[in-house]
């Protein structure tokens, strides 16, 4: 999945475990940028009584790069306090919620934004913001859109530094994980899996949906591009370097951490250590090593040319001729070729120069950092496409990424070699290198994504979950 439970340390910690990072141009409010970052995954939303919630003892941040040296220039930083109206009560709620300050909602929680800049500098934007519930069922949150609505803060005077979000939303991510990982199986070509001499598949499937009504936690920003770009640029040239800036999350925890014998508590001291680190999707998930993945976590998108050989020859590349008998010989006489992988270097790393695809670009450097690179010139596109560039469609991943983008089809197809061509005019993909993919759309997502900010969709409830 894009970054869910990718690590074995933070598998363990998922209130600190970022998923998806999204970033792009706002497509209902001009001149500005939306950045999401979710968190604590594959939420059941019948999780009560203590349903989910953000950790009081974690410090999230989405940060900003417009210089190009894989570190933070703008920094967002999300604080949260937890209260309790009735501690007798083992009641999340007592009655219905309606508004956020409802004398029946009993363990809520509000949050203090932080906004920091490349000298350290903070400015605070907002104190005691509340949060929404979780979406419990029909009695407990019976309006449940028009509550969450109420939790969109505005930022500055009459909104005009933007508005932000911090609640439970709809997983939009979608992901055949079931078959993934069984062993590199994909569903629409599963009868071509090598399946290891069991002859387990004899004809193809639709994908399935693996975190199909499940909830996520979501931070999202939305404000004007000239807060994110170098120097307050804002102007339409694409070609233009300050129009792009790269954008990732992270979590962190102190550095100490005591347990109080006999009360069920804990105290935390000292600095804050990063924790879990998200930019690209999957970035992590599959191209990282298993006994490297906890460091990654940890480091900065500066130290990520320490990776770059993962990217240049990425282990998935090389399995996929041997899972598909005949299905990528021009793939697997590349790899054996022994040559880097440069598109995949310049689409996760470096960004794409100028000149690479005809009208676009989303370089800002030359430092080797996982971040998604958006180039906020690119308007919003009037017909989207959700494969993105690759789709035709500049405004989507990987410039950036958009709630609704085929991120696991894009990537799979870019790894498969697809993308080759942009910068060796002399290989040809194989043809299944242009048909790869999981087999799911946004039309497998339930609740479908919003036409506004905070763009994911209403979270499901848990009295109308399915019984997994």
């Amino acid at each position: 999945m894009s970054s869910h439970r990718e690590a074995p340390e933070i598998s363990k910690d998922p209130v600190a475990d970022s998923t998806d990072v999204y970033a792009f141009v706002s497509p209902d409010k001009a001149g500005t940028v939306t950045l999401i970052a979710n968190y604590i995954p594959l939420q059941n939303p019948a999780g009560g009584p203590n349903f989910y919630e953000f950790g009081d003892d974690v410090l999230y941040e989405i940060h900003v790069d417009n210089t190009g040296d894989g570190c933070a220039d703008v920094t967002y930083q999300f604080r949260f306090t937890t209260r309790m109206r009735t501690p007798n009560s083992f009641l999340y709620n007592t009655g219905p919620i309606l508004t956020l300050d409802s004398p029946n909602w009993n363990r809520y929680q509000t949050y203090t934004l932080t906004r920091v800049d490349a000298r350290g500098r903070s400015t605070v934007l907002g104190r005691d913001l509340a949060c929404p519930p979780c979406n419990i069922g029909p009695l407990s949150t019976p309006d449940y859109a028009k509550l969450a609505q109420q939790a969109v803060h505005p930022i500055g005077k009459s909104g005009s530094g933007g508005k932000v979000f911090a609640g439970q939303r709809a997983e939009g991510f979608y992901v055949d994980l079931g078959s993934i990982f069984d062993l590199g199986n994909l569903r629409p070509f599963q009868n071509l899996h090598n399946q290891f001499g069991m002859s387990v598949f004899s004809q193809p499937a639709d994908g399935v949906n693996t975190t199909k009504e499940l909830n996520v936690h979501t931070l999202a920003v939305q404000v004007p591009v000239s807060d994110l770009t170098s120097h307050g640029w804002h102007g339409k040239d694409v070609t233009d370097p300050r129009a792009t800036i790269g954008v990732w999350t992270t979590a962190s925890r102190r550095q100490a951490k005591v347990i109080e014998k006999g009360r069920g508590e804990d105290l935390e001291t000292g600095p804050f250590v990063q924790v879990s680190r998200l930019g690209n999707p999957l970035f992590n998930e599959v191209l990282v090593p298993l006994g490297a993945k906890d460091k990654w976590n940890a480091l900065p998108p500066s130290g990520d040319k320490n990776f770059a050989d993962k990217v240049a020859h990425p282990e998935l590349a090389k399995l996929l001729p041997t899972l598909y008998p005949g299905v990528f010989p021009k793939l697997d006489a590349y790899n054996k070729s022994g040559k880097p992988r440069a598109d995949l270097l310049a689409i996760l790393l470096t960004g794409i120069p100028k000149g690479v695809v005809p009208g676009f670009q989303n370089n800002i450097g030359t430092t080797q950092a996982d971040m998604l690179r958006l180039n906020t010139a690119v308007p919003p596109a009037d017909k989207p496409n959700i494969l993105g560039l690759i789709g035709g469609d500049p405004a989507g991943f990987p410039n950036g990424r958009r709630v609704f983008d085929d991120v696991v089809t894009v990537e799979l197809r870019a790894i498969a070699g697809a993308t080759l061509p942009l910068v060796d005019k002399t290989y040809t993909p194989d043809g299944a290198a242009s048909l790869v993919t999981d087999g799911l759309t946004p039309a497998d997502v339930t609740n479908p994504y919003l036409d506004h900010f905070p763009y994911l969709g209403v979270p499901y409830d848990g009295y109308h979950h399915p019984a997994s």
